[in-house]
């Protein structure tokens, strides 16, 4: 197409608005093929979809009811990552809200948990809806990228280590190297042990030797063992000051909802105040990477 052939279709005002902010955000589900919806096998025994939030590491979670149709779920299987949940739960000092259960009943894996990452924004993101011949535009705070967590599987495959080779061996390995260290040297060969000499030692010999262990403690209290690279202990401090947050419960509004479209509908502005640009084109042109 040539490009003198291009026309003015219709031009927008843009109205910008910030109402909701800072609260914003852009969710990403980039494993999800389908709607974020309760199965109707769940809806039919009135399960929803719950969140919850660790305000401080940004840290989220929305659970979704499994389908629970014999044809496409497995009850037995269910029954033991069910208890594998739990034991992951406390390990993790992430204990969800009490599900009811029946006396005797053992726990099942009753929904999947969505965890979220946050994603940096290259430059300002923002929300765009066109209505009424008008362009609505409102920035977005944060991104955020929700995929299934199965950390309860570790706890499975240590159990099957566990039952096929020896517990003893395994538990004695200790944690894996750190990859940031060196490798350390190969041990020299032994040297051959000396004849034993026959007489014997005098008191003065023994000597007193007193050793001391170091550890690095951080600004929450927390001390970690020498050897540790800085990455690596920056890396245990986070993973520990957020199973230590405790979680705070939302209640989840599907796109349908009557909050859901109050909500959508505040983000459009009636204002009809005209904004003055103060950025001069050289400016903008110069802030733009790769020009």
């Amino acid at each position: 197409m040539n490009p003198e052939d291009d026309q003015l279709v219709s031009v927008l005002p843009v109205h910008f608005s910030t109402v909701l902010g800072p609260n914003l955000q852009f969710h990403q589900f980039p494993l999800l093929t389908r709607p974020l919806q309760v199965p109707p096998s769940a809806a039919a025994s009135g399960k929803r979809i719950k969140a919850r939030l660790k305000a401080h590491t940004r840290r989220f979670e929305i659970h979704v009811p499994v389908d629970t149709r014999p044809d496409v779920w497995n009850a037995d299987r269910s029954t033991e990552l069910g208890k594998a949940r739990v034991e992951d739960d406390k390990e993790k000092n992430q204990e969800q809200t009490k599900l009811k259960q029946r006396e005797g009943e053992e726990p099942r894996l009753s929904e999947v948990r969505l965890r979220s990452e946050q994603v940096p924004q290259m430059g300002a993101y923002v929300l765009g809806v066109v209505r009424d011949g008008k362009l609505h535009l409102h920035p977005i705070s944060e991104t955020h990228q929700f995929r299934p967590t199965l950390t309860y599987m570790d706890i499975l495959t240590r159990k099957t280590k566990r039952r096929g080779g020896n517990s003893d061996d395994e538990s004695d390995e200790g944690p894996p190297p750190d990859p940031d260290e060196p490798a350390p040297a190969p041990a020299p060969a032994p040297a051959p042990a000396p004849a034993p000499k026959k007489e014997k030692k005098t008191a003065s010999e023994a000597k007193e030797v007193q050793v001391a262990i170091r550890k690095h403690a951080d600004d929450r209290g927390m001390s970690f063992g020498g050897g540790l690279t800085s990455v690596r202990r920056e890396m245990l401090t986070a993973i520990r000051a957020e199973e230590d947050e405790r979680w705070e419960d939302y209640e989840y509004c599907d796109g349908e909802t009557a909050e859901a479209n109050e909500a959508f509908e505040s983000m459009f502005s009636h204002s009809e105040e005209t904004l003055e640009c103060t950025t001069s084109i050289t400016t903008m042109l110069s802030d733009i990477k790769g020009l």
